[in-house]
């Protein structure tokens, strides 16, 4: 019998394809939801912010009070490898913990019940099978590892490292053998795009990456997340713009917009140059602009607060992101005073949220009545009587799902493309039907 493993991935995306990893390796197992069924469970965590840590945390003592006997829990990822030497002495639950650099070892790691953390971040490469979760249209395509950028708040390049790029090569073998199976529809991603290549002397990484993937027979359509603003050139707005395959999708967290508060978070760029992306972005035909923003950072004042907020409602995003500000410990940030209290921050990010709701909805007032090339998902999670749909201009998960509640093509297939017409917005959601064939 088949021994069985459960798997959590918690996180972004970029820990979802080191998931994917791990997977492959685990083959010989059977994939259960139940973790009172398994041999062997698996937490990916993450380390990012105050609210990440505590529900990796929480997920793994859950996990271990769930657990049956004699089974092994591993926990891995950012969580694990920021704070090794910390939950090793402080969670004997745990029987293995490794960190970012071994996900294609998870099988030798559990097979000598062995923790480990080698002293680099691992990073896929066309060698490494995956095996891809959640669709089998769809697959994201980590580009590089850790980050150049030096913005005050963030921990991350403590524990992933400077900027470390895969080279053009091994992405499009990856991506041609993705689409040899099927995978029509990509995202490209990694903790700053935008510098993709920079680490090997090539300044406009992105735009020969969209020009390698557009001669890949079988790729339908693909977009790129987590722009920088410092390092995306107006050159790349224009490439993306003009790619038959890439869609308008620009996603480029700006966490603010004050001048003073920029310069404190270390951001590397103005407003002004800011705004001269965004206003090129938007001026893209049938564009789709998503963005970050931090809220309550150090000695962020009322009056920047609202300069944020105005200019997230005037500007008009397709979705936002808000984070209240999380102090890390070895970040600039952590010294920098005064230090905003956690009920003004909660009462700004519930101010801005407002706003945000509105921007939303309005770009989504824009899709009804029109036509739409959709990948119908499966059954809704949020209507089981209702399929969902997403339009290959949205990212998976992150920008939501159509509600389908009519067809004129009986028998629709999961994970393939048709035509769908944006029929009623309700709030936050639409609603549409399929009028055809893609």
């Amino acid at each position: 019998m088949r021994k069985k493993l459960h798997v959590v991935s918690l996180g972004c995306t970029k820990n979802l394809v080191d998931t994917e990893v791990m997977l492959g390796r685990l083959r010989a197992y059977e994939m259960t939801d139940a973790p009172e069924e398994a041999d062997v469970i698996i937490v990916n965590t993450c380390g990012f912010i105050d609210a990440a840590k505590e529900e990796s945390l929480n997920t793994v003592l859950s996990l271990h009070e769930a657990r049956k006997e004699d089974s092994v829990l591993v926990m891995a990822g950012c969580l694990s490898e920021r704070y090794k030497e910390e939950l090793k002495k402080e969670l004997p639950e745990v029987d293995i913990f490794t960190g970012v650099g071994d996900y294609d070892k998870i099988d030798e790691l559990i097979a000598k019940k062995q923790t480990m953390f080698t002293p680099h971040v691992f990073l896929i490469n066309e060698a490494h099978e995956r095996v891809i979760t959640g669709s089998t249209a769809h697959a994201y395509i980590k580009l590089a590892e850790g980050c150049n950028q030096t913005c005050s708040f963030c921990a991350i390049p403590g524990f992933k490292g400077k900027l470390h790029s895969r080279s053009l090569e091994s992405v499009v073998k990856e991506v041609r053998r993705l689409a040899e199976r099927g995978f029509y529809d990509f995202s490209f991603i990694s903790q700053d795009s935008s510098s993709y290549l920079r680490d090997l002397g090539e300044k406009e990484g992105l735009i020969r990456l969209i020009d390698a993937i557009e001669t890949i027979d079988g790729v339908k359509s693909a977009r790129i997340l987590y722009l920088y603003p410092s390092t995306t050139s107006l050159a790349l707005v224009s490439r993306v713009a003009e790619s038959p395959i890439f869609q308008n999708y620009f996603d480029m967290p700006i966490q603010h917009i004050h001048p003073r508060i920029l310069k404190a978070m270390k951001r590397g760029i103005g407003a002004e140059k800011i705004q001269e992306l965004l206003t090129a972005m938007r001026s893209v035909p049938e564009s789709f602009v998503r963005t970050s923003v931090i809220v309550g950072f150090p000695s962020e004042s009322e009056e920047e607060f609202k300069a944020l907020c105005d200019f997230i409602e005037t500007f008009g995003f397709d979705r936002v992101n808000i984070f209240e500000y999380s102090d890390e410990e070895g970040t600039d940030a952590y010294d920098l005073t005064p230090k905003i209290d956690p009920e003004t921050i909660r009462k700004r990010a519930e101010r801005l949220d407002e706003i945000v709701q509105k921007t939303t909805e309005a770009s989504l007032q824009k899709m009804v009545g029109r036509e739409y090339e959709m990948i119908v998902t499966g059954p809704s999670e949020e209507h089981e009587y209702l399929l969902g749909a997403r339009p290959l201009l949205w990212a998976p998960e992150i920008d939501g799902e159509v509600l389908i509640n009519d067809s004129e093509i009986e028998n629709l297939i999961y994970d393939k493309p048709y035509r769908v017409q944006v029929t009623e917005r309700a709030g936050a959601q639409l609603v549409g039907r399929v009028v055809g064939h893609a």
